[in-house]
């Protein structure tokens, strides 16, 4: 209908341009005289909505008998498949009665166990896909439940090295620390921070023995070797403490950049291995504990 409007309008507007010329002219004519074109137009309008509502009416027409033609046809189909069926069910009988096969009462035995038997089948082969769906369903709501613990864990952690890192005593970070290591035994992090937070308390037996635990799971633990260092300088362990800074700068080479400022390492200046790692040196094998060389 939209196009048909538009190509009436279109046709209007032509015949406006048209006379677009004779317009001046006729303006100068009396009232009397004009052509009523606003009455013109209206009619049209009016010839328009009256042609769309006949088009309507027409179409509904046609649809309601095209609708009417199908239901026709469904229910003649319905009939006749209805009368082929009572047919086939007559043909069946005539032919059992004829032939003797079996009996009516046997056939419906016969069917109701086959029946029985398909519908078995098909119960356990849904019973066994319902338990398989079962096992797969609980085994990811576990997976899920623990993964739901473990990022709960996790941020009950964050949230305590964050609160770790606001004390400003050792003895506080410690028990902060403790209560990561209740939730998350052997966290070799949390050890390692705890054993430096020990060292800072003088506690220097207490932080090698934190150390030791790390370096029991992870002998290659830089941070751990570097506490344990520490503490062996605080106790006079000159050569231990060199050697573990050894292996703390070989598992970690940023460890070098603290070693020359470290408070803890202060009495291990003047010996020869010590003042090599500072100066970023490798020392051959000929040197000996004491921080000498050996005779070649």
């Amino acid at each position: 209908m939209r196009p048909l409007l538009v190509i009436l309008l279109a046709s209007l507007l032509a015949v406006f341009s048209v006379h677009a010329e004779d317009a001046k002219k006729y303006s100068q004519t009396d009232m009397l005289d004009r052509p009523l074109m606003e009455r013109y137009i209206l009619d049209e309008l009016k010839s328009l909505r009256q042609d769309q509502q006949d088009l309507e009416r027409k179409l509904t027409v046609e649809i309601t008998d095209r609708e009417l033609a199908v239901a026709d046809k469904s229910l003649n189909y319905a009939n006749v498949t209805v009368t082929y069926f009572f047919y086939i069910i007559a043909g069946v009988a005539s032919m059992v009665a004829l032939f003797g096969w079996q009996s009516l009462r046997d056939i419906k035995h016969n069917t109701k166990e086959m029946a029985d038997k398909r519908l078995n089948k098909i119960a356990q082969d849904y019973e066994k896909k319902f338990l398989a769906l079962e096992r797969d369903l609980k085994r990811k709501t576990r997976i899920i439940s623990e993964n739901n613990k473990e990022i709960e864990k996790i941020n009950e952690i964050h949230n305590l090295w964050l609160r770790a890192q606001s004390m400003p005593t050792p003895e506080q970070r410690i028990e902060v620390y403790d209560e990561i290591l209740r939730i998350r035994p052997g966290d070799l992090e949390a050890l390692t921070y705890k054993a430096d937070a020990a060292m800072e308390i003088n506690e220097y037996h207490w932080a090698m023995s934190i150390c030791n635990r790390v370096l029991e799971v992870d002998d290659a633990n830089g941070p751990a070797l570097y506490q344990r260092a520490c503490a062996y300088s605080r106790l006079g362990a000159e050569d231990q403490a060199v050697e573990d800074l050894e292996r703390a700068i070989e598992a970690s080479p940023s460890v070098r950049d603290l070693i020359a400022d470290e408070r803890d390492l202060e009495p291990l200046h003047g010996h020869r291995r010590f003042d090599a790692l500072i100066a970023g040196e490798h020392l051959d094998k000929n040197i000996d504990k004491s921080g000498e060389n050996t005779p070649s």
